[in-house]
């Protein structure tokens, strides 16, 4: 069945008389066809040797989706689907792109020159829609691929696998036949694919080996136009692409280069044709591999189902398929955490109306509060703070150091197992024994040293070299430059922090009631969405600016470099608030001003935990939000006015005449950073997650909603909006993985610090064992928790305000009077004490409790994790017993092989020896 499909896209690559040919092709026959023609097409320029664009049938667009006649159709699909050449028989491996307007025709005549000594096919065609873009399309023929594929060693299957299935005990073969009995009254499980009615997804299991023309009878090849798959045929052709020399005499070469000095504008591998088709897979099945990803994956109707792996491993490469299986099992792992999350805040929501503090400030009316800003500021009365009251105990509550444990766990839990799942799948994409040879080096650096080269002493090639004192001159530059845009993120975080204190006295004299009254989240509500435009600006100028300044040959110090940047720019004022914001105001009356000018904000009198749950909700929202457009309405924006100018120069009859190269021509190509902007995303809102979960537990719900979505943003982007990228191999997720590591390390930390610090946990502990009316009886319920709103609470004479402080209005509407004494949130003496305003003994209990918490609570979460990562094998049991079977069963084969060899040479020797006493008499 899988090779059936597999010939799906070939078929369009062989027809006659405009219809498709079932009849298979005879390989031998088209080999020496092609090698008698001999070369398609001469390496020049001019417009002699294009071939006619006219002569090419008309096919349907499938970025418009425009319904074309039928008769439109089934032509286009016979004589030519765009897929290749003019023969309709040789199939497009590669396409690049150049304008003839171009000044360096000399090096691509030369470049196609060493292309075509390679063995490559090519064929050149003039754009339909410009005369001055010109399409190269190559064509690897098998011998060309052999010989890759040997020095590549590329891994082709060689037989098929025989799984060992151990003998299992009467009573377990019982237990599992009623276990089956009992699932066929179940449904069938929905987010899986019916198998039956659709082709196979997953390859079939077979061994592979390092691809040998000399043992190439041991290798499964019921076909060879389908034995290397368009992944591999295309990995082969930029691989030859990469070691083409472009000028005579000198050690230049490689289409990243010609890429660089643009004597090429494009260089990719086609799409499979249309994504879509007007009969229903169900019935007619794909079209091709790109159709069928579209339909299991990309589409909308399929978001609840599993993703098919293997088949974007096939079309798109393992690099990118670890990238969605790392998405999948990431958003996978969300689940618990969304649940255990939703739950807590759950507890919070059902425990609301037996919450001590909540109904004491509720009930609070007779306490009068001091204004928390100057002048403007009125006095409030604790009970006016009843419903922000309410909301923080939705977040901080019981649950809440029971769930950051678990976020903690959760996350090395994430790690470990995901180490795991990796494993299966390098293993089964035969990637287990595959290692990078070398970092691929960055055109840009390699454009800007290639004059400059030395001997790779790994490759023994030449490479782009940069001198030492170069190297640390532009290291000194690209530092001062990050430094400089850390320093913008602090003023920004600073700038922020004065407009929250301006506004807030700017709300306080507000017309609007509604404002008036709600000045502080008001204030808040509208900084959090200010930084968060000065966020997006200040990323995509540290983007413009660490590619300008960027002067790495690999990708991964420019990976770290911008994701501790972003990491600090994302996470600045978050840090701020949960650890800053009302820790250093002083009090009424002394208060500590900013350029001895503004007052620092003070917390909401029901504590900080409601701006930094503000502060993630929104932040989260927006950016995910934001995030989720860039990546996909700008490429569907972009490519929309594509097609709106095309209609508009060339009329409705360009929706249906575009060839495959042409319409991938049109499309957005992907980043220069290859999956950077995927993984970048992805693990900041994984830092956001883990980070300040304990004060938000909706955080893993919000990030399950989005990855959700996520996934099929970018599957349809990457499979109708962005041009193929090449496949190209990977192991793991890279440094990612590290990274991740060390969010996992500084969530702990974050974590302990908004328990013991932001959150009102520790203070409500010490005085329910210290203070409370349970003191002493060791044990802490709601009952032990009354009084504590006015135990927290400090008592200042209005008396004592500074001029500046003074507020405009007297209080007299709360009690008939002028308000004499105000409350405030600290642990002080009285005003009438020995030593007024002096911190109190329950202030420095809390404060030992804290720093005692959280140094127990690190320790502790520090010790799960080790174990929990110890406990869990790298390998799962039966993945390594499936590796000693394939290894044992190689060996078998490899003393097979050697004893057939032995017994032939043995009656080589006996033939040999009848041979020398028959020519005796």
């Amino acid at each position: 069945m899988d090779r059936d499909f597999a010939d799906l896209s070939l078929s369009h690559c062989s027809t006659t008389d405009g219809k498709t040919s079932v009849a298979p092709v005879d390989v031998n026959v088209l080999l020496e066809r092609q090698r008698s023609e001999g070369v398609s097409s001469p390496s020049r320029d001019d417009d002699s040797t294009l071939l006619n664009p006219g002569t090419h049938s008309s096919i349907l667009d499938d970025n418009t989706k425009s319904d074309a006649a039928p008769s439109e159709v089934s032509e286009g699909r016979g004589k030519s689907s765009g897929l290749c050449f003019s023969d309709g028989k040789s199939r497009i491996d590669y396409i690049l792109v150049y304008r003839k307007s171009n000044t360096q025709s000399e090096k691509r005549e030369v470049f196609e020159r060493n292309i075509r000594a390679e063995g490559l096919q090519m064929e050149k065609e003039a754009s339909l829609t410009n005369s001055d873009v010109i399409f190269l399309k190559l064509h690897a023929p098998w011998d060309v691929l052999c010989r890759y594929a040997e020095l590549m060693n590329i891994r082709m299957p060689f037989r098929r696998k025989i799984f060992y299935m151990q003998r299992r005990q009467k009573f377990m073969s019982r237990m599992e036949k009623r276990i089956n009995k009992f699932r066929g009254w179940l449904p069938r499980k929905p987010m899986k694919f019916d198998n039956n009615t659709l082709p196979d997804l997953e390859e079939n299991e077979s061994f592979t080996a390092p691809f040998s023309r000399s043992r190439i009878h041991h290798f499964i090849i019921h076909n060879k136009d389908t034995f290397f798959n368009n992944a591999t045929r295309s990995r082969i052709v930029h691989h030859i692409l990469q070691r083409v020399k472009y000028e005579d005499g000198k050690n230049k070469m490689g289409v990243n280069r010609l890429l660089s000095n643009s004597s090429y504008e494009a260089a990719f591998p086609l799409h499979e044709g249309s994504y879509h088709s007007k009969n229903s897979i169900r019935t007619h099945g794909a079209e091709n591999h790109r159709h069928l990803l579209y339909e299991c994956w990309a589409w909308w109707g399929v978001w609840y189902k599993y993703q098919p792996l293997d088949l974007i491993r096939r079309y798109f490469g393992e690099k990118i398929g670890l990238y969605f299986a790392w998405l999948g099992w990431y958003t996978g792992m969300l689940f618990p955490a969304a649940l255990v999350g939703l739950l807590v805040f759950l507890y919070g929501l059902f425990t609301l109306d037996h919450c001590q503090v909540s109904k004491e400030i509720c009930q609070a009316t007779d306490i009068i509060m001091c204004p928390i800003c100057d002048q403007y500021c009125p006095y409030l009365r604790l009970s006016d703070s009843c419903i922000y009251a309410k909301v923080t105990h939705l977040f901080d509550n019981g649950a809440t150091v029971f769930f950051a444990v678990f976020m903690a766990v959760w996350a090395t839990v994430f790690l470990e197992f995901w180490k795991r799942r990796r494993a299966v799948l390098a293993y089964d994409w035969d990637l287990i024994d595959w290692e990078e040879e070398e970092d691929e080096i960055r055109p840009q650096f390699e454009a800007k040293y290639s004059k400059k080269e030395r001997m790779n002493p790994i490759s023994g090639k030449p490479e782009p070299h940069q001198a030492f004192t170069d190297k640390y001159s532009r290291l000194v530059v690209s530092a001062s430059g990050i430094f400089f845009m850390i320093l913008v993120v602090i003023a920004a975080v600073f700038g922020i922090v004065i407009y929250r204190v301006i506004t807030v006295s700017t709300f306080a004299a507000f017309g609007w009631a509604l404002i008036r009254n709600n000045s502080q989240v008001a204030t808040t509500g509208t900084a959090v969405c200010i930084n968060f435009c000065i966020i997006i600006i200040v990323m995509y100028l540290s983007l413009y600016l660490h590619i300008f300044m960027s002067f790495y040959p690999s990708i991964s110090p420019f990976t770290l470099k911008m994701f501790l940047f972003q990491f600090v720019n994302l996470n600045s004022s978050t840090f701020y608030i949960a650890f800053f914001l009302g820790r250093f105001t002083g009090r009424p009356g002394a208060y500590l001003r900013l350029i001895n000018r503004w007052k620092l904000e003070e917390c909401h009198p029901s504590g900080c935990l409601i701006d930094l749950c503000l502060q993630m909700g929104i932040i989260m929202v927006l950016k995910q939000t934001w995030n989720n457009f860039m990546e996909l309405g700008y490429p569907l924006i972009q490519n929309w006015w594509t097609r709106r100018r095309l209609r508009r120069e060339h009329g409705q009859h360009a929706k249906a005449s575009f060839p495959q190269w042409e319409r991938d021509y049109n499309l957005q190509p992907m980043n220069a950073y290859g999956l950077f902007d995927e993984y970048l995303e992805m693990i900041l809102q994984f830092g956001f997650t883990t980070i300040f979960v304990a004060a938000f537990p909706l955080a893993p719900l919000l990030a399950l909603l989005n990855n959700v979505i996520e996934i099929r943003l970018d599957a349809y982007k990457f499979v109708t909006q962005w041009r193929r990228p090449l496949p190209s191999q990977a192991k793991d997720i890279g440094i990612w993985y590290g990274i991740l590591e060390g969010i996992g390390i500084l969530s702990v930390i974050t974590n302990a610090f908004v328990i013991a610090v932001t959150s009102d946990f520790i203070p409500r502990l010490v005085y329910a064992y210290k203070y409370g009316p349970c003191a002493g009886q060791g044990r802490a319920g709601e009952g032990c928790m009354m009084g504590y709103v006015n135990a927290s609470l400090s008592v200042f004479r209005v008396s004592d305000f500074e001029n500046r402080s003074q507020p405009m209005t007297n209080g007299s509407e709360f009690i008939g009077e002028a308000v004499k004494y105000c409350r405030y949130r600290d642990y002080r003496e009285p005003p009438d004490s020995a030593e007024p305003y002096s911190y109190t003994l329950q202030f420095w209990h809390v404060l030992a409790a804290r720093l005692a918490f959280i140094i127990v609570f690190e320790h502790m979460v520090f010790a799960i994790k080790t174990l929990i990562a110890y406990l869990i094998p790298d390998l799962p049991k039966d993945l390594r017993d499936r590796m000693r079977r394939e290894k044992y069963l190689i060996q078998e084969m490899m003393y097979e092989a050697e004893l057939e060899r032995l017994q032939k040479e043995k009656n080589e020797k006996k033939k040999k020896v009848r041979a020398h006493h028959k020519e005796w008499p």
